[in-house]
């Protein structure tokens, strides 16, 4: 799979992210200590990229991203997906439902599949790309592991989950090495800073 192009552009698509926070206690999500403090610049002003309750973070977040992968799923360059902030016991009735396996994890996604989409209202609706599932309490823990902030952590396995969602897999030790470059360069598209060279432990991803 080919690299993608760094260079940050203006989002010409359109993204709708449904955000919803669910057993999680949101004083983790809030505590200044697990911010990173960083912000850009929007056409409505400017967005605290250390905010994870901030759906105006998260649209930001996907609309860049989406617009540096380019998918080209949507004739009409329009897309949405769910995200959805939880606790390990409730990601672990999800993974034990649909991976029949019975822990926690760190990040679930489920992807819609083009055999869902209708082919006649993909040409003038967004088409719905699937489910991000995070844990919460998994992201903290690997992030205070690791040395580096919740948020970045959660940026961090969003955009793994988005990959996911858009075709990506890791069958083998060489695409997930792919995978895992392609995050780096979508952190960076954020403002988030390359950490994989500092990073010798990457993040255990288990989706």
């Amino acid at each position: 799979m080919e690299a993608i192009d760094k260079t940050v552009r203006q989002p010409t698509l359109c993204i709708d992210v449904g955000l919803q926070i669910g057993s999680v206690d949101r004083a983790i999500l809030a505590s200044p200590a697990n911010k990173d403090g960083a912000t850009t610049q929007t056409s409505q002003g400017s967005v605290d990229l250390g905010d994870p309750c901030s759906l105006q973070t998260w649209n930001r977040w996907m609309e860049v991203w989406l617009a540096s992968l380019a998918p080209e799923l949507s004739p009409i360059d329009a897309y949405e997906l769910g995200i959805l902030l939880t606790g390990d016991r409730e990601i672990r009735q999800f993974n034990r439902e649909y991976r029949h396996q019975d822990s926690a994890t760190d990040v679930l996604a489920f992807a819609t599949g083009d055999d869902e989409l209708a082919p006649n209202w993909a040409s003038s609706c967004p088409v719905y790309l699937g489910d991000i599932v995070i844990s919460v309490e998994t992201a903290q823990r690997q992030a205070r592991d690791r040395g580096h902030s919740l948020v970045y952590e959660l940026a961090w396995l969003a955009a793994h989950g988005l990959l996911h969602l858009l075709g990506w897999d890791h069958p083998d030790d060489e695409q997930l090495e792919q995978m895992l470059h392609q995050q780096d360069q979508l952190l960076t598209l954020i403002g988030f800073s390359d950490r994989s060279a500092e990073d010798a432990a990457r993040p255990q991803i288990s989706s």
